[in-house]
């Protein structure tokens, strides 16, 4: 039952993807009340696949990529809704939600049959749910980034073409840039804390020297250095975009190490 809720998710996730695109870029309020419904009901029915999977598997942390993807996939979403409750725009879901529907896609209809190599720890899920989170408030500060340059360039451009397209001010756009990215810190530090002192316990000192783990520390290092050149010099536009898309491929890199770590690496059943 967990695969059909997923796939019904997804479906629902497909569909708020669409009617978001109408109420984002033309300020339509008929078809937002279509695309925040949509995503409401989809993130119930994946989270209650997610619950079902987890629970059907007798663990209570994803092991395997699939469910890495379903949990990011859900956080994302989540995010999405927050967004829009507190700054009332949904111009962002033109982005987020094709992406969730990407993530959600493959686990709702090719199952996986991998398993995490450290999974014996309720610490763990925390570690893996706090990262998660930090990386969907990193994708959506890179979001919302790119979203201010695009609205910065419509702004100058001032065409016909473009005065119809209806997105949020440029000053409300960089404070959800900022502000996800001063939730997600706080997020990747406690993961990583929490990771790191489980792996001591668990691993010993050779979980220092994994290639995933130096390169998460890296990440936060950069993660912290993007907070504090925005913060500092106020940084936006084209140079925020490039800074968020440099760490975002750090992150992407951390998580393609899993072929060579001896500690995260997902392995085949």
């Amino acid at each position: 039952m967990s695969l059909l809720w997923l796939r019904v998710a997804v479906l629902l996730y497909g569909i708020a993807s669409l009617a978001v695109l109408p109420a984002a870029l033309y300020d339509r309020p008929r078809w937002r009340h279509i695309a925040v419904p949509a995503t409401i009901a989809a993130i119930l029915f994946h989270f209650v696949s997610f619950a079902e999977m987890l629970n059907a598997a007798h663990h209570m942390l994803p092991v395997d990529t699939h469910e890495t993807q379903a949990l990011l996939a859900l956080l994302l979403a989540l995010a999405f809704l927050l967004v829009y409750w507190r700054y009332k725009t949904v111009s962002l879901g033109v982005f987020i939600l094709p992406v969730v529907v990407l993530l959600t896609l493959v686990p709702a209809f090719r199952p996986s049959h991998e398993t995490l190599q450290l999974a014996h720890s309720n610490w763990i899920f925390l570690h893996i749910a706090l990262l998660l989170a930090g990386y969907a408030c990193l994708i959506l500060s890179l979001l919302a980034s790119l979203l201010y340059l695009i609205q910065e360039r419509r702004l100058k451009s001032r065409s016909q073409a473009t005065s119809r397209i209806k997105l949020p001010p440029l000053e409300t756009i960089d404070q959800i840039a900022l502000n996800t990215l001063l939730i997600g810190l706080p997020c990747m530090t406690a993961g990583l804390l929490i990771g790191s002192a489980v792996a001591a316990v668990t691993v010993g000192p050779a979980f220092f020297l994994d290639p995933k783990v130096l390169l998460s520390f890296a990440m936060w290092i950069a993660y912290v250095g993007m907070i504090h050149i925005r913060r500092i010099s106020g940084l936006r536009g084209r140079r925020a975009v490039y800074l968020s898309t440099f760490v975002f491929f750090v992150v992407v890199t951390v998580w393609a190490a899993n072929s060579l770590s001896a500690v995260h690496r997902f392995s085949s059943l």
